[in-house]
């Protein structure tokens, strides 16, 4: 247990770097949906491995797969 949680820290330790080391050098259009899709997987990473909603019920699974998946799709949108 203790090793899945410190690989999905340094996952996301990982994810932050790469979304910040985007945001310095790539176009803008490009950029905004990079770090959208970065922050849902870091999100659901969040959501699944420290709130433990993998041993949740599937409706609440569902729920939080849908609910990451509505805003990053209206997020790219607006952006």
């Amino acid at each position: 247990m203790k090793d899945t949680i410190s690989s999905t820290f340094i996952l996301l330790l990982a994810l932050t770097i790469i979304a910040a080391f985007l945001a310095l050098n790539v176009s803008a259009e490009i950029m905004a949906t990079t770090v959208v899709t970065l922050a849902l997987i870091k999100f659901w990473l969040v959501a699944f491995q420290f709130m433990e909603l993998k041993k949740a019920h599937p409706f609440w699974k569902y729920l939080i797969l849908g609910f990451g998946g509505l805003m990053g799709i209206i997020l790219v949108i607006l952006l």
